[in-house]
């Protein structure tokens, strides 16, 4: 583990999100990896809510972030709610302390004040254009040609200043020459200065944007690894350039890029879920506007368990074949070393193989949990005593990918079926079928033990007195209690059933056979 060779610091990761919406795969995936780093080296795994862009803040967002961890079993160890001695952990309650970094860097010759409109902006954009700039950046090529603290004389911007008028902090970024980090998945990378544009540090409102906030937080959060997405990696120069000028690159994180995940058409983004017929989000997101409800992993009828397994394998492996591991076996397993630099393709087939590998492997009693969560109550399923349940449990899960397959894979346990097969029996239907079944019925009725193995035996025994195969008798009683060709042990079927029910349906359907 070269990059904590040396490192006497303790280990303390971050996430870091904004409150604008659902939690996509990929931010649970990053939590993940967080939380996963973390605990293999005793650290701590923090949450800082950044909301420092209050036009894109959603009420709502916040608790439901919180939510989605908790559900996924991956709760922080400072953060909001959980509290911790680096707060406050809500950026926009850490207002006061940015602007004093911006001004130092003002002094140093390493930001300055930029008084332009919207409007000098937009003009700026437009004159400046050409085929071979179409996107006029505010750069070292036009600083010199606004209105800021490059251009104006000192008296000017004092009196600028002391007016009130509206002005940001911009980052001076030096117009030639290269920049260069050491990421933890991706190597040595490097950037040419001369592409970046001077980034706004400090905005009119006075808070600051991300570049800045994220610089400063991480150094006064003592955070000592920051993994994020490769979309930020174009911002790493600049946030390079702050650690250097304000607390050294000795103090910097060591940083890693995680890969993209992929859709089928290339980046999966928070809107692609509608598109491709399965959940993007951890839990279901109703946006508060529009009142437009995305669903979720967990309400499609995933396990957290197995959530966070396909997520883990989405960019890293252990270098085994193994695929399935709890997240104590993820803590234990975890390296960033093993962190691929190319983008995972999401295959949501696959995920529902984890999910069915998962609910053959958990106890049953806690999958009755997980149906009550899914379903509020099972009663609404149907009342039946927790030993019937764990018996159905057991009967069905080989046959269910997610939890919402219980509801049909159970359905025929608490009603009649809605539909009947008949075309599969009526043809092959005779009356000596007929009179099997109507013995049967006799049978069934006196018999003292009301049991698998016992109903079994008895249908068996009763096919060989009256000459007929029992193979050619089973499809007919499936259908008879359940409506179609699917469902376990048709004897085992019969046995949570019960007596009355079992008797009734055999009756109904050789009613309705006879007759036809």
């Amino acid at each position: 583990m070269g990059y904590l060779c040396g490192m006497s610091k303790k280990v303390r990761v971050r996430f870091a999100p904004s409150p604008t919406g659902g939690l996509h795969l990929g931010g649970v995936r990053t939590v993940l990896y967080n939380y996963l780093f973390a605990k293999k080296h005793g650290g701590d795994f923090i949450v800082r809510i950044e909301d420092t862009d209050q036009s894109r803040y959603v009420p709502g967002a916040e608790e439901y972030i919180f939510d989605c961890l908790r559900w996924c079993g991956l709760e922080p160890d400072e953060s909001v709610q959980h509290g911790g001695a680096f707060g406050p952990y809500r950026q926009s309650e850490r207002k006061s302390l940015y602007r004093a970094y911006a001004e130092k860097l003002i002094t140093q010759g390493d930001a300055y004040y930029a008084f332009d409109t919207p409007a000098e902006l937009e003009a700026m954009r437009k004159q400046y254009k050409t085929d071979q700039n179409p996107s006029p950046q505010y750069d070292h090529t036009l600083r010199l040609r606004m209105r800021n603290s490059l251009t104006l004389s000192a008296e000017e911007v004092n009196q600028l200043l002391s007016s009130g008028t509206p002005h940001v902090i911009r980052i001076q970024m030096p117009g030639s020459g290269t920049i260069a980090f050491t990421d933890m998945i991706r190597g040595d990378v490097s950037f040419d200065m001369s592409t970046v544009d001077d980034k706004v540090l400090l905005k009119a409102d006075g808070m600051p944007t991300y570049h800045l906030a994220v610089v400063v937080d991480d150094h006064l959060m003592q955070i000592s690894h920051a993994f994020r997405g490769e979309e930020w990696l174009p911002s790493a120069p600049v946030h390079l350039r702050l650690w250097e000028k304000l607390f050294g690159r000795d103090a910097m994180p060591q940083w890693a890029h995680l890969p993209l995940i992929l859709g089928p058409n290339g980046k999966l983004s928070k809107r692609d879920g509608a598109k491709y017929g399965f959940p993007v989000f951890a839990m279901n997101w109703t946006d508060p506007k529009s009142g437009e409800t995305i669903e979720g992993f967990r309400e499609r009828g995933f396990l957290p368990e197995a959530f966070i397994n396909l997520l883990a394998m989405l960019g890293w492996n252990d270098g085994t074949e193994k695929e399935l591991f709890s997240l104590e076996e993820l803590v234990q397993a975890f390296s960033m070393e093993r962190v691929h630099s190319a983008g995972a393709k999401f295959d949501y087939e696959k995920a529902k193989w984890f999910n069915h590998e998962w609910l053959r492997r958990k106890p049953l009693e806690e999958i009755i949990i997980a149906l009550r969560s899914q379903f509020g109550s099972l009663d609404s399923l149907g009342s039946l005593g927790s030993l019937k349940w764990e018996r159905i449990v057991a009967l069905v899960r080989e046959r269910c990918h997610l939890l919402t397959d219980f509801v049909e894979e159970t359905r025929y346990f608490f009603e009649y079926p809605k539909s009947v097969d008949m075309a599969s029996i009526q043809p092959k239907w005779s009356s000596e079928k007929a009179a099997f079944f109507s013995a049967l019925l006799v049978r069934y009725d006196s018999l003292a033990d009301w049991n698998a193995a016992a109903l079994e035996e008895c249908f068996k025994t009763l096919a060989t007195e009256q000459s007929i195969k029992p193979g050619e008798l089973m499809l007919p009683l499936r259908i008879m209690l359940v409506g179609g060709k699917f469902g376990p042990g048709v004897f085992d079927i019969a046995d949570i059933l019960g007596k009355v029910e079992t008797i009734r349906r055999i009756e109904l359907l050789t009613v309705q056979l006879s007759n036809n």
